[in-house]
């Protein structure tokens, strides 16, 4: 009974995202690429690790990293508002931060796409017979080496114009998550059964793995790049209404999942949530890893793109897009075959972590030129900050 009453909150969810009344408003249009960035592969894999590792503080945790996110956001909302000012009114150490900025950005982009792929590699092959890390790394090269060439012969707006129809799936799927956690939630609850386990992670080392978790709450930067289509207010909007969204989907998820498994119920491997919904509902691991694999492969394409596009912007088309996606593919591969999920997750927080850092540092002197002293100083501490996150972001174990 309750896998069908799932897969009609999965039908009805979409069908309300896809009604065009909904999919068709601006804001709504202008909200959802950072918010399906935001709650996309962190919501596979943030679950487990802070369960694992925080124990019955996860979801502490987890409001802790939504609130750093939120900070760094607010400093990525200031740039928007300074550039829409105008750019002959920055000052040419705002530019040459800002141009340092776009090249971490574009740096991050590649390490993300290989974490975006290595889970598409691990949930992929997860509910088959040939379940394992060698068959799951065979796969994600061989999605690499199909993305490198349609990017290189095609182009990626084919592919790009899946992307709302996968940003529905995906959302909705989360949407019966969520009904099938607070079901056996509200179970545990009723029988007095709740389980509250300790931490197995204290100190400084409980803090480090915070910072190699960033990445999982990233994505709100986006609206910054959807000048094109559209204005500065709308996407300031857009990115502000996406963090108290996704802070909202995740700590309901938290809580829901931090109190009713007890340590031992689940091994911590990347596809850990799929061994923890079987429990809660059979019909929820495929519906994951559905979810899974339409997001995973919707962000490696748009991340390829903007990585791709970033590189060939920034040299000034020296290095061509397609030369650029060929780089990013190779860089991936070989994340791939060296180091195992939550290490790239670890390096991807660190990357995305320096580019908030700088993004800071890049508002903290627009504070500084328009007489803000004491924002600019409070900006200056979040630079300071995301530098700390990015020399000593941890992986989880």
């Amino acid at each position: 009974m309750l896998d069908i009453a799932l897969v009609v909150i999965v039908i009805v969810t979409g069908a309300i995202l896809l009604w065009p009344r909904v999919s068709k408003a601006p804001l709504w249009r202008a909200t959802i690429t950072p918010l399906a960035s935001i709650i996309g592969s962190g919501f596979l894999v943030l679950g487990p690790i802070l369960d694992n590792s925080y124990g019955h503080l996860a979801p502490l945790v987890m409001a802790a990293l939504c609130l750093v996110a939120y900070l760094f956001g607010f400093a990525v909302r200031y740039n928007i508002a300074v550039i829409d000012e105008g750019e002959d009114k920055r000052g040419p150490m705002e530019q040459r931060l800002d141009t340092l900025s776009s090249w971490v950005l574009a740096f991050a982009y590649v390490i993300s796409v290989s974490y975006y792929l290595n889970l598409f590699g691990a949930f992929g092959v997860s509910l088959t017979p040939v379940d394992g890390k060698i068959a799951a790394r065979i796969l994600t090269t061989a999605v690499f080496v199909a993305i490198l060439g349609v990017g290189w012969f095609y182009g990626f707006k084919a592919m790009e114009r899946m992307e709302q129809i996968s940003v529905g799936i995906k959302l909705a799927i989360i949407a019966a998550l969520l009904a099938g956690l607070g079901w056996y939630f509200f179970g545990h609850v009723s029988a007095g059964t709740l389980i509250f386990n300790p931490p197995t992670l204290s100190g400084l080392h409980a803090i480090t793995l915070g910072f190699g978790l960033i990445v999982t709450v990233q994505g709100f930067e986006t609206s910054r790049y959807l000048g094109n289509t559209y204005d500065a207010r709308t996407r300031i909007r857009s990115m502000r209404l996406s963090q108290w969204l996704s802070t909202a989907i995740y700590m309901v998820y938290i809580v829901f999942l931090s109190y009713v498994f007890a340590k031992g119920d689940f091994a911590l491997t990347e596809t850990a949530i799929i061994d923890m919904m079987q429990v809660v509902a059979p019909i929820l691991p495929a519906l994951l890893v559905l979810a899974a694999l339409s997001a995973q492969f919707s962000a490696a394409v748009a991340d390829t793109s903007g990585s791709g596009g970033l590189i060939a912007e920034q040299t000034a088309g020296r290095v061509p897009e397609p030369a650029a996606y060929a780089l990013l593919v190779v860089i991936g591969i070989l994340l791939t075959w060296t180091l195992d999920v939550f290490e790239i997750i670890s390096y991807a927080s660190r990357a995305f972590a320096l580019y908030y850092a700088i993004q800071a540092a890049v508002a903290a002197t627009a504070a500084n030129r328009k007489g803000h002293r004491k924002l600019s100083i409070a900006l200056l501490a979040l630079a300071i900050f995301g530098a700390l996150i990015f020399l000593f972001g941890e992986p989880a174990e």
